[in-house]
């Protein structure tokens, strides 16, 4: 058995306000260690700046590691677990920003980063897409990382899932009248790739959006584990085994019995 103990933090980031939200992720992080040991912590997307940020995105982007990477990693050093988080992240060029999620281990180092690559409405507007899925080798396992829009593409889930992950972590700002298909495509990507789905959604208002909360951990079978009510700021424990992914797999052969040459149209644009 390979147990862990995964949280998934329902938060309600405040919009454009960096240190602020830095701070009630470390107070989340402090308060969900000192009840448990925890091996993964998952936070929203954007959980650093809110997400109606507009033009504001550029000046709140960060090179990674950067600032609040480096916050989140002394709370990851401090309580010996993994956080994943979603923020805005630059690189050389200050006007290319990018909607991306950062995995911190427990030693406080970077493990892995990715940017989303399925930006929706007018976050186009804001973010260059990514342009390739990311799985993290850590302490226990091989992790996927996703944000927000990329759960409505089976195609995301499957490639990590391909690329060896057996624990999803999902970052979201998905929106309150829409949080149902939320629901349902975090149990069917669990489900249709035998793989555990930890996934955090944030709640809240800013000018346009309501956010929906429903947090939750998902197993390979689409059980629902742990899960948060749709409006309060909390969080959602669980224990799961990743064994249970293999097991899962072997018993459904679902890679096994794929047929890829006949998935042409998959991969052709519209």
């Amino acid at each position: 058995m390979r147990e862990i103990t995964v949280a998934t933090v329902q938060m309600f980031p405040r919009l454009n306000e960096v240190e602020a939200n830095l701070v009630h992720m470390a107070e989340f992080i402090q308060k969900i260690c000192q009840e448990q040991p925890v091996d993964l912590i998952v936070f929203p997307e954007l959980v650093t700046t809110g997400y109606e940020c507009g033009v504001r995105f550029t000046d709140l982007a960060e090179r990674i590691p950067g600032h609040s990477m480096n916050v989140i990693a002394e709370q990851a050093r401090e309580f010996n677990t993994h956080v994943v988080f979603g923020m805005v992240a630059k690189e050389r060029v200050e006007s290319i920003i990018y909607n991306t999620a950062v995995l911190v281990g427990p030693d406080g180092e970077l493990l892995g980063d990715y940017r989303k690559v399925h930006p929706k409405g007018e976050e186009r507007l804001a973010f260059r897409p990514g342009y390739r899925y990311t799985v993290v080798e850590t302490d226990f396992g091989l992790v996927g990382l996703m944000l927000g829009w990329d759960l409505a593409f089976p195609e995301v889930a499957r490639s990590l899932a391909l690329d060896g992950a057996e624990l999803i972590a999902v970052g979201a700002n998905w929106e309150q009248p829409n949080v149902e298909e939320w629901r349902i495509y975090a149990q069917a990507r669990a489900y249709e790739n035998s793989v555990f789905v930890a996934a955090a959604n944030r709640i809240g208002a800013e000018y346009t959006y309501t956010f929906g909360g429903h947090s939750m951990v998902v197993g390979p079978r689409g059980t629902l584990h742990a899960s948060v009510d749709e409006d309060v700021e909390g969080y959602c424990v669980a224990r799961i085994d990743l064994d249970d992914v293999r097991k899962n797999r072997e018993e459904l052969q679902q890679f096994q019995c794929r047929q890829p040459a006949t998935y042409r149209s998959v991969v052709r644009k519209y």
